[in-house]
């Protein structure tokens, strides 16, 4: 077995883009302040008001350098930053004597930091959580010792014990009898899910009241939570674009915060009145409120099994027009049951079964796998293949026994020089064609049945304000148009091609457009759309990297959940941004009367900061429109 137990440690992969705090220099900047502020006070009690006022004067020259520095360098990035307004304003308050409400300008600068990065903290909960959830140690059995080594040290085929309550470390099958675990680390629903002997038992799943054994199924970098632990720490490399909104609105709030406060001191001839003005005119509210509700936003999203990579998904996600949807494997269950052999003489149905069985071994397609089942649960003697060709949505070719086998859709069969007659569907159904040595052989139908979930979903998503719902399929029209007609969508198009796919999305107009699909071989069509979304539960690593958005779990409803959470965060945002910069405006024409002391101005804009943040702060809780919506209506056959 060889000595495993000296491997290092799993690294934490979110390590690199988990967020320091926004500003270093905020910690030390409240100490200094705090510091500041007994000293003067103390001058100032002891009758040296002219020291004290040195003392403040000082250090608000000090932080508005500091400040100014960051701002240069932001403007050095290209980036004209909203810091230019902190400086004034500190400078304006120094220059009029108003040097009290230079510290609390100073103080409220560095307070709006550490409260960022406090909220930030409050909104990756749910994410961070995720990520320390990850196992990094397994208990491997071997006879009767039981030792622990690093997860990453495991290998498929290990015996691994997992106790009560623990995190299983990576994907397995349970060999001890039937247990109860907890999936919501993985799913987010909190009802626990039984499993037995032989079930395959997922990484990240918690163990109820009694311990297990399993086999290791895969390698700890090729499991299910490993993957979700990579796909957080990606979605946390990305910025939405109305994260940069403050710096988008920063010239005109500038200039229009600017020329009201030159006005107040042309028409009042005191310039003490600009200063009262410009320490209104700090906008945290813009600053603070886009970055925490799109990172709430997200957490509540992984809470509900979506993982979103970044704001700018979430932001394309609320504005979303046209709904693309793969239909197997996303629509249905992706889990079809052959329900009837028809072969073509001289073969018989087993006969025909067991050739089809023996070259769908060699393909990755998820009906080969029903069909090759099929075989298994019949006990038909299964033959090696050779010679393999696979066309990727449209069929494959093998040699079993000395023939050439074909196995796929009509129009695969018929690219041969094949006459292939149409096979009697009947709703949902699905043909394979086959021909082996140079003659049409008979067809195997199969059914894959609709989601349960996917007409409410559907429904839901209109409710939502998508206007248009297309669903694309390589499967013929009378199996598209049944499908489509069940779970409600406005138009389909059929035997279609992964290039046709590409084509069909890429033409769309109504857009923003979102592609959902199961993410076996839709990776392609999937970035062709403005949001990809992959139903990444079996592993789709191509179609996980590819999409904007991937669903953790086999479950179709979380679309509309995802739809639903990006439009209340988005909403939220933009409301804390606009009621933060209208009350703003509204404190700077109070002020510019002369009614608003500068020193009271400063202590309003901190608690119009710590409202903004609480009210982004909202972005990770909400109510739950998917549970609050209407049924759908019935659908049509």
């Amino acid at each position: 077995m060889g000595d495993r137990s000296e491997m290092p440690a799993k690294e934490d992969p979110l390590a690199p883009a988990r967020k320091p705090a926004q500003w270093k220099a905020a910690s030390w900047l409240l100490i200094a302040a705090a510091v500041v502020a007994v000293i003067a006070a103390i001058l100032w009690a002891s009758g040296y008001i002219g020291p004290a006022r040195t003392v403040l004067v000082w250090f608000g020259l000090g932080a508005a350098a500091l400040l100014a520095v960051r701002m240069v360098r932001q403007m050095i990035g290209g980036t004209f930053g909203v810091d230019v307004l902190a400086v004034i304003a500190i400078l304006a308050t120094v220059l009029t004597g108003e040097v009290v409400a230079t510290l609390i300008i100073v103080v409220m600068i560095a307070s709006g930091s550490a409260l960022e990065d406090f909220a930030q903290r409050r909104a990756t909960r749910d994410l961070d959580a995720l990520v320390d959830r990850a196992p990094r140690l397994a208990h491997l059995v071997h006879g009767e010792e039981i030792r622990d080594l690093p997860v990453d040290s495991v290998r498929i085929g290990d015996h691994l014990m997992v106790r009560a309550g623990e995190v299983v470390p990576v994907d397995g099958v349970l060999v001890t009898g039937s247990a109860v675990f907890d999936d919501s680390p993985l799913t987010g629903e909190s009802m626990p899910v039984e499993r037995r002997r032989g079930d395959e038992v997922p990484s990240g799943c918690v163990t109820g009241a009694t311990g297990i054994t399993l086999t290791a199924q895969r390698l700890a970098r090729d499991s299910q939570y490993q993957a979700v632990v990579a796909l957080v720490a990606d979605a946390s490399k990305h910025q939405a674009p109305m994260v940069r909104l403050a710096d988008r609105f920063a010239i005109p709030f500038t200039v229009i915060a600017l020329a009201i406060a030159g006005l107040a001191w042309w028409l009042s001839g005191d310039p003490v009145r600009f200063a009262e003005v410009v320490v209104l005119a700090t906008p945290c509210p813009l600053l603070l409120a886009a970055p925490i509700g799109f990172i709430a936003g997200m957490s509540r999203a992984a809470r509900n099994g979506v993982i979103v990579k970044g704001g700018a998904v979430l932001e394309n996600l609320s504005r979303i027009r046209t709904v693309v949807v793969d239909k197997t494997g996303t629509l249905t269950t992706g889990r079809p049951q052959v329900v009837r052999i028809d072969p073509v003489a001289p073969w018989t149905a087993d006969a025909l079964l067991a050739v089809v069985a023996s070259a769908e071994r060699l393909s990755s397609h998820v009906l080969a796998a029903s069909i090759v089942a099929s075989a298994e649960e019949k006990h038909l003697s299964i033959a090696e293949a050779r010679e393999p060709e696979e066309k990727e949505a449209q069929g494959i070719s093998a040699t079993v026994d000395g023939q050439r086998v074909s196995i796929g859709t009509a129009a695969f069969i018929r690219s041969e020089g094949h006459h292939v007659p149409p096979a009697p569907l009947v709703g949902g159904e699905l043909a394979v064609y086959v021909a082996i040595g140079g003659a049409f052989a008979g067809t195997i139908v199969a059914s894959d049945p609709v989601r349960p979930e996917a007409p409410e979903t559907i429904h839901l998503l209109r409710q939502l304000g998508v206007e248009r719902i297309i669903m694309l399929t390589g499967d013929a029209p009378s199996t598209a148009r049944h499908i489509a007609g069940v779970v409600g969508a406005d138009a389909f198009e059929a035997d279609c091609l992964p290039g046709d796919k590409v084509a069909s999305v890429a033409g769309l107009t109504a857009r923003p457009a979102l592609m959902v699909g199961d993410g076996i071989n839709d990776a392609p069509v999937l970035a062709a759309a403005d949001v990809g979304m992959a139903m990444g539960a079996r592993g789709a690593t191509a179609a996980s990297e590819t999409a904007g958005a991937v669903i953790l779990v086999d479950d179709f409803a979380r679309v509309g959940r995802a739809v639903a959470i990006s439009q209340q965060t988005v909403r939220v945002v933009y409301q804390s941004i606009w009621i933060g910069v209208v009350v703003s405006m509204v404190l700077m024409i109070v002020a510019s009367t002369g009614a608003i002391p500068a020193t009271v101005g400063a202590a309003l804009q901190e608690v119009l900061d710590f409202a903004t943040v609480l009210n982004a702060l909202r972005a990770l809780r909400g109510r739950d429109v998917w549970t609050a919506r209407a049924q759908p209506p019935t659908p049509t056959t």
